[in-house]
Formats: structure tokens, C-alpha cells, sequence
């Protein structure tokens, strides 16, 4: 089909609109958070899992969360296939093939951990309206606060990773995500699946001390023998010995949206154990929060809305009378004929 003039220019004006507007935008994104100096986190190493779900007992027993048994007529053990307002934390399975060797893409499996990645600039905490979601200054856990929560669900739809979970079986159901064991931290105590994890793949420490810790795996030898630390790196607890894997070069959840506190080494590609990886290096709060602003600044965006309401209604209204006045001209017409 040919295109004619108006179409063109149509076109053209359209496309140099959105180039306009794409401009306005980056302009406007906000610079990305920054972590706090001693920012908590946690390391996982999923060639160092052995996927027994210890972490998954311990968060029920130390969140008092029920068990999950879907599919099972009579219920025998805890079965959840994804986080939900009843699990926090799960232990997914790839395999791929014969899934005959361990960390392997082809013909192998790999274990994966989900569960909040503690985002250092988290879309959950940037569309929470009543600000029942908040990160913490002192350890940047990204917390979510029942008596403030109004049930809209933003945090849900907001989340890249798809985290916070709503109850959707009970009447009074509440919004539900890994809290990294604030209750505990607030206690001396490290988070429960930190703890008991019988091989290290989940690591604590501040978040410093566990990029550190992970350039010094990345720099290990394939299939040489070393200890990894368990628990809390540096809480003095006997070490596990085990191969080294052949890591991917690079530490998922570094840079990934602006950068993670639960950062993730694997030797499978991430995007085949879950997680995003077509994603900028910024959070998306960075953007929208920065057209906002500038669309709220001195009130502009607002003007201009209000402005352009006003404009149709009185086009309307008086488009309106003229229809009114032209019929009654043409009645008038009518009767002196």
C-alpha cells in the first residue's frame, strides 16, 4: 500500500516524538541508591548445593510458616514448587538431557535458591504507596510491614524477580517475602538458612566481604580441592572441603538492576536457573521515580493536564451550542415556511 503525504508526515511526527521522549526520560532517571557501608547479604554458590533443603525446614520453623503438601492426598512433607505467602525460600531443580553430571548445562542439573535478592534500589519499596515496604539504612534488608500494608499489591507486580507473594487462600490474607531474618539479625543470630546449610553454598557477611569472597572463588582452580567457609564468612565455624567448579566468569546480582544484596556464582547460566538476565544495570525505580518527579516538579505535569481537561470541555461545550443554535435556526426556518 503506497504512502501518501499526510501519512508521512503522520509517521515522521510520531517517531520524532518518541525519540523526544525517550530523551525526556533518560534525562530525567535519577541517579541508582547506594548500599550502606555495612549492608548485609548473602552469597550462593550453587555448584556447592546439594540440594537437601535444609534452608527451606529452617526458614519455615524460624517464620512459623506452614507446610505446603500440593497434589498430596495425604500429606506427608513439605512440597512447595515456588515461594509463595507460605514459603519464602524454595530450591529449584534444572536438568537438562540424562542429568548425569552436577552443574552441567547439557545432560546435567544444577540446584537454584529463590528468594528476595534485597535489591539495593528495589521496585517493591519505590510503588509502595503507604510505605509498608522499606529498606533499612543500617543493613539494607528490604522489610515488609503488615500494619502499614493496605493489600494493593504493587511490590508484586513491581518485582523484576517476581517475589513478594500475597495470600490469596485466606480472607485476610497479607503480603509475604523474605525478610533475610531481620528478627534474628536484631538478635546476634544469622539468618536460618545461612545457618544450617551443612555446605556453605548460602554464605553470610556484609556485602563487601562476599564480592571479595567471590573473586577469590573465580580465581580458583577447576577441580582443586578448598575449603569453603560456612555459615557466616569469618564466624570461625570449620570450613567445607570441596572442588572447585567451573564458575562462570561472572557474579549474578553485582550490577544486575542497579545491583543485589544476595549476589549468585553458578557454573549454568543464570537465565536457565530462573533468573533475568536481559536486564539494564540500573534499577527501574531510577526511571520512573525521575519522570515522576520531574512531571510533579513545581507542579507542571498537573498544569499542563488540567490545562489541556479544560481545553476539550470548553471545545465540546461550545461545539455543543453551536449544534444547539443551528437547529434552532433550522426549526425556525421551517415554521416561517
Amino acid at each position: 500500500m503506497p504512502l501518501n503525504r499526510r501519512d508521512f508526515l503522520k509517521l515522521s511526527a510520531a517517531g520524532v516524538g518518541g525519540a523526544l521522549c525517550a530523551d525526556a526520560a533518560n534525562a530525567a532517571q535519577r541517579e541508582t541508591k547506594q548500599l550502606p557501608p555495612d549492608a548485609v547479604g548473602m552469597l550462593y554458590d550453587s555448584s556447592l548445593c546439594i540440594g537437601c533443603k535444609a534452608c527451606m525446614s529452617a526458614c519455615k520453623d524460624a517464620n512459623n510458616m506452614p507446610p505446603e503438601t500440593p497434589g498430596q492426598p495425604t500429606p506427608l512433607w513439605d512440597t512447595p514448587p515456588e515461594t509463595s505467602g507460605r514459603t519464602l525460600n524454595v530450591i529449584k531443580l534444572y536438568q537438562n538431557g540424562s542429568a548425569e553430571h552436577k552443574d552441567q548445562e547439557v545432560d546435567g542439573y544444577a540446584f537454584m535458591k529463590r528468594h528476595c535478592l534485597h535489591c539495593v534500589d528495589p521496585s517493591c519499596v519505590s510503588v509502595c504507596p503507604v510505605s509498608a515496604m522499606t529498606k533499612d539504612p543500617m543493613t539494607g534488608i528490604v522489610e515488609h510491614h503488615a500494619d502499614r500494608c493496605i493489600g494493593c499489591r504493587y511490590c508484586v507486580y513491581s518485582c523484576p524477580f517476581g517475589i513478594p507473594k500475597y495470600e490469596y487462600e485466606d480472607a485476610f490474607g497479607q503480603i509475604q517475602k523474605c525478610q533475610f531474618c531481620a528478627h534474628l539479625q536484631a538478635k546476634g543470630v544469622i539468618p536460618a538458612c545461612c545457618d544450617v546449610c551443612p555446605t556453605g553454598a548460602s554464605l553470610f557477611g556484609t556485602v563487601e566481604d562476599l564480592k571479595q569472597e567471590s573473586q577469590r572463588r573465580l580465581q580458583m582452580q577447576t577441580d582443586q580441592e578448598y575449603e569453603f567457609p560456612r555459615g557466616k564468612l569469618g564466624g570461625g565455624r570449620p570450613g567445607h572441603i570441596a572442588k572447585a567448579s567451573r564458575y562462570l566468569k561472572h557474579v549474578y546480582g553485582e550490577k544486575e538492576l542497579g545491583g543485589t544484596q544476595v549476589m549468585y556464582m553458578s557454573a549454568v547460566s543464570f537465565d536457565k536457573l530462573g533468573l533475568p538476565t536481559n536486564v539494564p544495570d540500573f534499577g527501574y525505580p531510577t526511571i520512573s521515580e525521575g519522570i515522576q518527579h520531574t512531571l510533579y516538579k513545581w507542579m507542571l505535569g498537573p498544569a499542563v493536564l488540567l490545562s489541556g481537561l479544560v481545553y476539550v470541555v470548553h471545545r465540546n461545550t461550545r461545539n455543543h451550542h453551536d449544534d444547539d443554535h443551528s437547529d434552532s435556526e433550522t426549526s425556525s426556518d421551517k415554521g416561517t415556511s
